[in-house]
């Protein structure tokens, strides 16, 4: 046989299984921080009884140990389930058998939160896979883990009848779409994103009229406390921690107590920040706020008090960065200017930003903190199927972020004070396309 023959015959087999090297981690680097503040690592485990292995500690701790499998990787090949392709699809992406085990590879009790953290660092480590197959190893509690990866959605089981490759059937497929949505969370630990998880709340009918809207729409839910952390997330491109913390107008959170002015006006370090920022010139051109102390508190202070509206201060490590106001959709005037044919929901949110330090413009951190405000908007609410913005048609630069943040514009209106274009961020892509690792 010449050496042509043997190569095309090997590229037939290996089309056939498809199969492809697992990937390896990359030891001993930062996987992430989580909210809480620990950090999660990954380095070689020091047992070898199944072959090389990686361990992930949180804060130098061992929680867990994994290791690729050699064995041919899996796709979750759900639209083909049912039809000739089961089994045989090559165009959905396929990622290898992953085991876990308890640290130390002894049989013992795996607690739900160290699986939760777990499965944080393996899509920390391979961002782009869609489904990692997962299977146990020696670990004594794994029907109880079992039974939480399938009961929260963050993983699932495979449901086709065709089973062509070893652990098709038994591994249970972890969502990173479901992960990133916050799955298995609520109720298990507090080390998600969402800082202010208050469960669910129930759709009341309520009403707004103002002078700029009369609208019918669900009743919203209470806001966080002043000076409350609503979201925090650990963001790779940058190694820095990003926070939205509720508008605290007296300062009551602040690490001392406030100072007044000569009008007894609290100089609680939000309300000094926001004032700093509307007298720049460059916030001005896009607000048309500036203005004197006494009018950016009567200004919170109004916003505050719409129950329409969620002010929040944004923040790089603890450094103020940047304001934004979370509106809801159907009692803001920005739903009147919505095309024929696109209507609002009722758990529709908006958002209107202002970066106010200059040190954190550029460098890819807008396209960060406007996913970020995507993803706690998404997880604070799992009815908010949207979300939209409505910037300035001559804002190149906001437009092409948002843009590379995968919104896409509707359309363009007109606001008595700025010509907009609208657009929208819906949910399915959001976490379809996953760029949270970034």
């Amino acid at each position: 046989m010449d050496h042509g023959e043997a190569a095309r015959r090997l590229f037939s087999v290996y089309k056939h299984t498809n199969y492809t090297p697992p990937q390896q981690p990359h030891h001993g680097n930062l996987i992430t921080v989580l909210p809480s503040g620990e950090t999660v690592t990954s380095a070689p485990s020091t047992t070898t009884y199944k072959g090389p292995s990686t361990q992930l500690l949180v804060d130098s701790t061992p929680i867990s140990t994994f290791r690729s499998l050699l064995t041919p990787p899996l796709a979750y090949d759900v639209t083909a389930i049912g039809t000739k392709f089961e089994g045989s699809t090559e165009h959905i992406p396929q990622s290898s058998v992953v085991e876990i085990s308890a640290p130390k590879a002894e049989r013992a009790s795996f607690p739900i939160p160290n699986l939760w953290i777990t499965i944080y660092g393996l899509f920390g480590l391979y961002p782009t896979d869609e489904h990692i197959p997962l299977v146990f190893s020696d670990v004594a509690n794994e029907e109880e883990l079992r039974t939480y990866l399938l009961k929260t959605g963050l993983g699932r089981l495979y449901q086709g009848t065709v089973s062509q490759k070893p652990f098709s059937r038994e591994a249970i497929y972890l969502s990173r779409g479901a992960f990133w949505q916050g799955a298995g969370c609520h109720g298990y630990h507090n080390f998600g994103w969402l800082r202010r998880d208050s469960g669910f709340f129930p759709s009341l009918p309520s009403f707004t009229r103002n002078e700029l809207v009369i609208a019918s729409h669900p009743l919203r839910p209470p806001k966080p406390e002043p000076g409350q952390v609503v979201y925090k997330r650990w963001c790779a491109g940058v190694g820095q921690s990003l926070e939205f913390v509720h508008f605290d107008v007296e300062g009551l959170k602040d690490k001392e107590p406030p100072k007044k002015d000569q009008n007894g006006i609290a100089l609680s370090q939000h309300l000094q920040t926001f004032h700093k920022w509307h007298n720049d010139e460059r916030v001005n051109a896009g607000w048309g706020e500036k203005g004197t102390l006494q009018a950016h508190r009567d200004y919170i202070v109004k916003v505050m008090g719409d129950p329409g509206v969620i002010a929040c201060m944004m923040c790089w490590d603890g450094q103020l960065m940047g304001y934004v106001e979370i509106v809801w959709v159907k009692e803001n005037h920005v739903a009147q200017h919505y095309p024929t044919g696109v209507v609002p929901g009722d758990w529709e949110r908006g958002i209107h930003v202002l970066v106010g330090e200059s040190k954190f413009a550029g460098a890819g951190r807008a396209e960060i903190w406007i996913r970020s405000l995507c993803h706690y908007l998404f997880l604070a609410d799992p009815r908010t199927y949207r979300v939209i913005g409505e910037p300035r048609e001559d804002n190149i630069a906001i437009i092409k972020t948002v843009f590379n943040s995968e919104f896409h514009i509707e359309t363009k209106f007109d606001f008595p004070y700025k010509r907009s274009v609208l657009v929208l961020h819906p949910r399915d892509r959001f976490f379809k396309s996953n760029r949270l690792h970034l």
